[in-house]
């Protein structure tokens, strides 16, 4: 069960600005957000009427190559927990062994980091490019007790709330108007203005805390495993309906929503297909396929139209697979997507064989009749990727535990390997 500290109860309101000062989750963002990114917050705007905080360094002051504390390398090697893309995926959040660092995607560059005395954080998750944080102690020498969500403002350098559980916290999901926290076999769904406890949903054993939630402020759906095992819950809040999807036979091992939470891509621990469903009516409405070996489904990715889904595995192999469910592209785009995949995807021999390959798909074992990628890239095997869409058209953004960055592009058209456009090791400092 959820505690707030005294820090967070102990008035009527919190110490930070409301996200969300509109009540109403389904209204238009307010004016925090910059114009040409609808879905970003101004870190300077949001906390700039808070006169009283003590003189901290500026969150982009503290980046490589400057003079602060934070730019020196550390003596020993940093060992990284956790990585993270913020909603948006322009930026990411990456937890380490003695506290956590921020960085820009496009273009690549570290926006601030803050260090402990040795305490571990085992898991930060981002709000847009707002200055509030949800930090999750871990390591061997955990910063925070692994059983709390702090409520970190970076403009204050200090946690100003806490969530307190009576188990370790698997995961955090932030929207500008709730703070969701996964546990073992438990999510809880607070208001984040105040802190309020809305919703509590019981799952099957989850230790690798999944859990999705939609971030267009139309919608306000949120995804997690069920009570049985190979099923999916939506929660549409909005419409107050729950959906339960029978996703697989085999256990949850991956899934993600698009940005307004109308389709969810999922995988099993077998990891050979990826199911895309309509998150409304349940309904199945495309299927592809990784790989024909068993494979650990490590992320999920929607480009922000629905236009691509990129995949991560221990294979080593980046993949992204054309989809045919894109409802909220223009019709023009609509057309050139579809071609170049099916050009992506046809053999490259001539029409005959491909009416061929149709005529017999029906006899044919289901594998041969595969929906297969469009486009791959080859990483190491057996290490722990993180991928997301990149802001340039056709890139994807690749983060790995061992704190690679990479940024690749992939030909719509011709599909084939991706041409790595980018590599830096983030926790490195970069050579001048």
């Amino acid at each position: 069960m959820a505690t707030l500290s005294a820090s967070a109860s102990s008035s009527a309101s919190p110490p930070w600005l409301n996200p969300n000062p509109n009540p109403n989750p389904n209204s238009n963002p307010g004016p925090n957000f910059l114009p040409d990114q609808s879905q970003t917050l101004d870190f300077d705007s949001l906390m700039a009427s808070q006169s009283q905080s003590p003189p901290h360094h500026s969150p982009t002051a503290a980046s490589p190559g400057s003079s602060s504390a934070a730019a020196a390398a550390p003596a020993e090697l940093t060992s990284l927990l956790h990585v993270s893309f913020n909603q948006d995926q322009a930026c990411f959040a990456a937890a380490t062994d003695n506290g956590f660092r921020i960085y820009n995607c496009d273009p690549f560059r570290e926006l601030f980091r803050r260090e402990f005395d040795g305490g571990g954080i085992g898991h930060v998750e981002m709000l847009f490019r707002c200055n509030i944080l949800a930090l999750v102690g871990g390591g061997s020498h955990p910063q925070y007790p692994p059983n709390k969500v702090m409520i970190w403002d970076d403009h204050q350098g200090r946690c100003i709330g806490e969530l307190s559980f009576r188990a370790p916290v698997r995961g955090v999901r932030l929207r500008r108007d709730r703070i969701v926290v996964v546990v073992e076999q438990k999510i809880f769904v607070y208001n984040f203005a105040d802190l309020k406890l809305l919703h509590q949903i019981e799952t099957v054993a989850n230790p690798k805390g999944l859990c999705a939630v939609s971030h267009s402020s139309d919608y306000l759906v949120l995804a997690c495993p069920g009570l049985v095992k190979g099923q999916i819950r939506v929660e549409h809040y909005a419409q107050k309906k729950t959906k339960f999807i029978p996703a697989h036979d085999s256990r949850i091992a991956c899934f993600a929503l698009t940005l307004d939470g109308q389709l969810i891509a999922t995988a099993s621990c077998k990891g050979t297909l990826i199911r895309i469903f309509d998150t409304d009516s349940g309904t199945l409405l495309q299927e592809v396929r990784r790989g024909a070996n068993v494979a650990e489904i490590f992320s999920l990715a929607f480009s922000s139209a629905a236009q691509w889904l990129a995949v991560s595995s221990d294979k080593g192999t980046v993949h992204v697979f054309s989809l045919k469910v894109n409802s909220n592209v223009p019709d023009h785009e609509k057309s050139q997507h579809s071609s170049s995949s099916d050009a992506a995807i046809t053999p490259s021999s001539p029409s005959s064989s491909s009416r061929s390959f149709i005529k017999f798909k029906g006899v044919l074992p289901k594998y041969f009749s595969s929906e297969w990628s469009v486009a791959k890239f080859h990483l190491n095997e057996g290490s722990h990727y993180t991928v997301a869409f990149g802001l340039q058209k056709n890139t994807v953004v690749i983060l790995g535990m061992d704190g690679s960055f990479y940024r690749c592009q992939f030909d719509p058209g011709h599909g084939g390997e991706m041409t790595q456009l980018e590599y830096h090791n983030f926790l490195k400092p970069e050579s001048s």
